[in-house]
């Protein structure tokens, strides 16, 4: 199953950082918050990965290109114009990156790789937020729920949109709001399971995903969560990234789940 990431949005609220970098390139412990969220699905065993980028794409490009060479001790013969490769710590990742657009939103962002996915269900998530997400357990409920859409649902005090959850085992949605003013509920927290019926929900480049596609797949009755009680942290401002950083530099960073 292929692992969608959302990585190619401005990231304002961290101008600080992203005037410099695109968002998913900020580092935290010396890596990417992208390749952080890459090594948490790797650890389940999911290692096909289809990049949507955006602003300065190109670094995210330039930064896997060179990957390979960069985790590998190596030497550089100059003069017979050869490299050798001795050993490599890198991961056994296939990554496909895909322009999706400088101001595509991030619906349509996901329509922009439809023909990555073809016709096979696929995970989905943002280019920066991390938690200890259980990824086989999620794909597992969502094989079980045969719904469209599986969002990972946590719970959160402020910023966020709300999530109206059936209080009954079958977790179903009853709708989506993304901005509503009362906070202190469900919220969705990426980490999605998804089936290709999804993308006959999305116009074109300038439709938010947690907008009317969701709403609407919502009101359908094809939308069901999956309630994590775990950690999960999203890096929206610079506040954030500095927690996040702190955190992996305390040993106290628990979507570390590799060794």
């Amino acid at each position: 199953m292929k692992v969608v990431i959302l990585a190619g949005g401005r990231g304002t609220r961290l101008s600080e950082e992203t005037g410099m970098v695109p968002k998913p390139m900020i580092e935290i412990g010396g890596k990417p918050i992208l390749w952080h969220i890459m090594k948490i699905y790797s650890h389940y065993g999911y290692n096909e990965f289809i990049i949507c980028l955006g602003y300065k794409g190109y670094m995210i490009k330039e930064y896997f290109s060179h990957y390979f060479s960069h985790m590998s001790d190596i030497t550089i013969d100059l003069v017979n114009n050869k490299t050798i490769i001795h050993n490599t710590l890198s991961e056994p990742w296939k990554i496909t990156l895909v322009n999706t657009g400088f101001d595509t939103f991030t619906g349509g962002r996901l329509k922009r790789i439809q023909s990555y996915i073809k016709n096979e269900s696929f995970m989905m998530t943002y280019g920066d937020g991390v938690g200890n997400v259980n990824i086989k357990e999620l794909v597992k409920n969502h094989k079980k729920s045969k719904k469209y859409v599986t969002l990972t649902a946590v719970k959160a005090s402020e910023r966020f949109g709300i999530l109206d959850i059936k209080k009954d085992k079958s977790n179903i949605l009853n709708s989506f709001n993304e901005k509503p003013e009362i906070t202190d509920n469900w919220i969705n927290a990426g980490f999605f399971v998804l089936e290709p019926e999804i993308f006959g929900y999305i116009k074109g480049d300038y439709t938010w995903w947690e907008k009317e596609p969701l709403e609407s797949l919502a009101k359908n009755s094809q939308v069901v969560a999956y309630k994590h009680s775990g950690f999960w942290k999203p890096m929206d401002t610079l506040r954030d990234k500095n927690e996040l950083e702190q955190l992996w530099q305390s040993n106290k960073a628990l979507w570390k789940l590799w060794e």
